[in-house]
This record gives structure tokens, sequence and C-alpha cells, in this order.
């Protein structure tokens, strides 16, 4: 969360976007495994799981939500600077683990939040945890299939040249852009980790798990799924099956955004989640 973030300041203050600090990061130990969490505001607790990417440049997104919220933004087993167990290589994995996380905290009624890969975590996460999620915000979710078997439902991200993964996940290209030569060997270690992370998790089947789909009937949280409407990874289309398939759950689109709407248009998204939490 803290690599690029004096970058993305003055890059938000040039599009007139809200700017907040850079937040240290603490160590929680779960289950004997180090994990690395950034958390700030108080209130009712927000649980917010990150995409493949990482929290880097999710900083206007959760700053604003912390104005109301406990927002709590753990990086994942094997992501950032947390611990890689060897026990872990399904997002399913993933899943129950963070059911040892909320009780290693000690949180029990929580507001649960993800995004693309994390959005993926979340929906599994919330298949298991009736009556304890108050409300559940998908933002361009991975992890479910939604047409034919020959039919590809998310980009493969894996194949795609950099310049090409960048004009397929932001309406502006440059949002996403970085100068990997300006990086520190810490910093590249943190993007290597999270790219062999990604292989690991989300390699095989591609991008989604079988069985999930037919187990969103289970969440009986008050959904939103939220998608860019310039995403190019998953489309539009995908997001709006995705919440077709959890009961009750609304729609919203977020337009001149990719798949990361709240890196790339954080004051729209951050609307729709209030708009949808106040309701």
């Amino acid at each position: 969360m803290q690599r690029n973030t004096a970058r993305f300041n003055r890059e938000a203050k040039d599009r007139g976007m809200q700017i907040i600090p850079s937040i240290p990061p603490r160590t929680q130990t779960v289950r004997d495994q180090a994990i690395e969490i950034f958390e700030q505001g108080s209130g009712e607790p927000l649980l917010f799981l990150h995409p493949a990417r990482g929290l880097d440049g999710c900083e206007a997104f959760l700053g604003a939500l912390a104005k109301s919220h406990r927002v709590i933004a753990p990086s994942h087993p094997g992501f950032g600077r947390s611990d890689a167990p060897y026990w872990m290589n399904t997002v399913e994995d993933l899943a129950y683990f963070y059911l040892d996380f909320l009780d290693a905290l000690g949180i029990d009624r929580f507001t649960l939040s993800g995004s693309s890969f994390g959005g993926w975590i979340a929906a599994s996460l919330a298949t298991k945890l009736q009556k304890r999620i108050s409300s559940l915000v998908l933002i361009d979710p991975l992890g479910i299939k939604v047409s034919g078997r020959e039919q590809r439902d998310i980009a493969d991200v894996f194949a795609m040249k950099r310049t090409d993964l960048m004009a397929a996940m932001f309406h502006d290209p440059k949002v996403g852009a970085f100068d990997m030569k300006a990086l520190s060997d810490d910093q590249l270690t943190i993007i290597a980790r999270h790219r062999k992370s990604e292989v690991l998790f989300a390699w095989s089947p591609y991008m989604h798990d079988p069985k999930l789909k037919s187990r969103l009937h289970r969440i009986d949280a008050r959904t939103l799924v939220i998608a860019g409407a310039s995403d190019d990874i998953t489309k539009p289309e995908y997001a709006k099956a995705y919440a077709a398939a959890i009961p009750g759950a609304q729609f919203r689109e977020i337009a001149e955004a990719g798949h990361l709407p709240m890196i790339e248009q954080p004051d729209a998204c951050v609307r729709a989640v209030a708009e949808f939490l106040a309701g």
C-alpha cells in the first residue's frame, strides 16, 4: 500500500481526488502465520480483501470508508509481506483462513468487501458466514463461470503484455502505469510475490471455482455488486450475472472505470458504497 503512495498522491491531486496519508502496517498472527494488516478508522468493522495487485492505489477509497468504519485491509497469505503457508493453494483455503482471521481479531458482525481476486475470496467467505456479515460489497469480482465451456468469461491476464493488460484493466491505462526501473528491490519482490501467488491460487481452473456459483444462494447479507463500465477483464455483463446469482443483490455500474473502479474512480465508488450501506 505504501509502494507508490507519493506518486499516487501527486496524480490524485492533479485529478482533484481525495488524498490521504500512507498507513503503516501492523502484523497479526493467525494460526502461527504472520499477516500484514493496514487498519484505520473506527466504528463497525469493514474487512476489505484486495485484488491480486495488492492494496496499492486503494488509499483514497479505503480512507473515505474509514470515516465511518474501522477498515481492516490485510495482505492475503502469500501477498505483500504476509506469510505464505505451504498448505494453501486454493481460494477456498483462503476463505477458510479468513474465518480464523476474523476469530483472531475478535470480529463477529462486520461489513465485507472485496475487489477482483479479493471479491472471489469475499464471495466464497460469505457463503460460509450467514448472519455475521451485515453487508457485502463485491467490486468486479472473479470466481465463477457464467457462459459456456468454450467461451471465455475472464481475459487471460497471464498471456497479456503489460501494455495490453493495463488497457484492459483501466479506462485510462495511465492510472495503472509505473516505472519498474524506479522501484526498489523490496518493491519488486512484493510485485513478484503477488504474481506468484495469483498463479498459485487462480491458474487452474482459470480464475474461478466451478462450485462457487452453485453456492452463492447461501449468501444472506445485503449485497451490492459494482462493475466498471470499461472493464475489459470481465465485462460488466459478468458482474451482472454474478449479482443475479446472489439473492436480492443490487448492481451498480461506475462510468469511466475499468476493472478496479475503487482505484480509478474512488469518489464515485465510495458514493455507491455509502448509498448502499445507508440504504
